[in-house]
């Protein structure tokens, strides 16, 4: 069976055919101070010396590396030809582009998607400098594309740990709300799901600080926010942002409740239409979503769902790829803001994994926001994990 690491650097060879780019150089140095974003996904390990992962869209895959990391570049399995050197990696290189004479190739600096923008300055420099004279240094394009369908286009094995993912999240939360009482602070809340990542050996999904969010009321601050003193009381919306890292693989989920006074047996009518509300916005947007479609499409729909309600627009976007990390690079469901440059014109594809996340205030209650997971298919769309259609009620 192939790993994952395997997977996806032949899925990069079919992606350069697709897009007509004849190799693809990732080329980095002491990648445990901080290294390409990428090489966990064509790679799987640090490397120290300066070193180049070459791919080609004829089917070459080429690593060039110090010697002492060699014999870890040959297990991966993902290179037929491992080249080490000693002193300089400079003629080697220039060797193999002679050898395999790419008319076009890509390098990892991208203006629009962070994940994909993983080669220094410096390190862009000196390859420049190793390329000065020869004509590939004139022919040098952003590899923007090529990364952001190779982390977006999810594979089986990677789709399978997604899953498991949501479904370990989906147990936590399940014992999260078993646990919760009246007089709890967000702090509280916290620990416990800390302690039920540890008993599941998982880990945070993000920021260990930040996860999970948890919003206590409506004077809680929502966003990336750490849990602090405030406390759930009767009458509140408890609002929590989750997620866990399982075998290399995200989830992220959100999840609401609703704390009864005494006497109710349902939360109050503006609870209750906040809440089916952002409901109503995620089915539209699943029920909608296909390959083809553009994010901010996506994102206008399940938009217009919450400000047709008579709510105010929320001011991010309405989802983002899901992966080996929470926020996983490549295109969004969003709107055409400045901050987004061009990824809400992505299209969907068969593949992509999102999450789909509206959300609204309900002033003297508390921020009601549901977050799904869900996988794009040839046909439409899918959730990963049973999605929250009714409110949580905590006496």
């Amino acid at each position: 069976m192939l790993t994952v690491v395997q997977e996806k650097v032949n899925q990069a060879v079919s992606i350069l055919a697709e897009l007509e780019i004849d190799a693809w150089i990732t080329f980095v140095r002491e990648t445990s101070s901080g290294g390409d974003p990428v090489l966990p996904l064509i790679y799987g390990h640090s490397l120290t010396w300066q070193s180049a992962l070459i791919i080609t869209r004829s089917g070459n895959r080429i690593a060039i590396l110090g010697q002492y990391e060699a014999d870890t570049a040959i297990k991966t399995g993902a290179y037929e030809e491992v080249i080490p050197y000693d002193e300089s990696l400079r003629a080697i290189l220039l060797g193999v582009l002679e050898r395999i004479g790419p008319a076009k190739i890509a390098i990892n600096y991208s203006r629009n998607d962070v994940l994909a923008d993983g080669l220094t300055h410096g390190m862009y420099q000196l390859l420049l400098d190793y390329l000065v004279g020869t004509v590939w240094i004139e022919n040098l394009v952003s590899a923007e594309k090529i990364i952001s369908a190779l982390r977006g286009r999810k594979t089986p094995g990677e789709v399978a740990r997604i899953r498991a993912a949501v479904e370990t999240t989906r147990q936590i939360y399940g014992r999260t709300f078993g646990y919760v009482q009246p007089g709890m602070s967000e702090i509280e809340i916290a620990d416990f799901m800390r302690t039920q990542m540890n008993a599941f050996h998982v880990q945070p999904a993000w920021e260990h600080d930040h996860c999970p969010i948890v919003n206590a009321g409506p004077e809680s601050p929502v966003g990336h926010a750490i849990p602090g003193e405030f406390i759930l009381r009767p009458g509140q919306v408890l609002h929590i942002d989750f997620g866990v890292k399982q075998e290399d693989y995200c989830s992220d989920i959100q999840r609401v409740a609703y704390m009864l006074e005494p006497g109710q047996t349902q939360p109050p009518e503006p609870v209750q239409k906040g809440f089916e509300t952002v409901v109503q916005a995620i089915q539209t947007a699943v029920a909608a979503m296909k390959p083809g479609l553009l994010g901010k499409e996506i994102d206008a729909l399940t938009r217009g769902v919450i400000t047709k309600a008579g709510y105010p627009e929320y001011k991010y976007a309405t989802g983002h790829h899901l992966g080996r990390l929470a926020h996983d690079g490549a295109g969004i469901l969003g709107p055409e803001w400045e901050r987004y440059g061009d990824t809400p014109n992505y299209p969907l594809e068969a593949g992509h994994v999102y999450t789909v996340e509206p959300g609204l205030m309900v002033p003297e209650y508390g921020y009601i926001g549901l977050e799904e997971d869900v996988l794009v298919t040839e046909s439409g769309a899918e959730f990963l994990g049973e999605p929250q259609t009714e409110i949580i009620l905590i006496k």
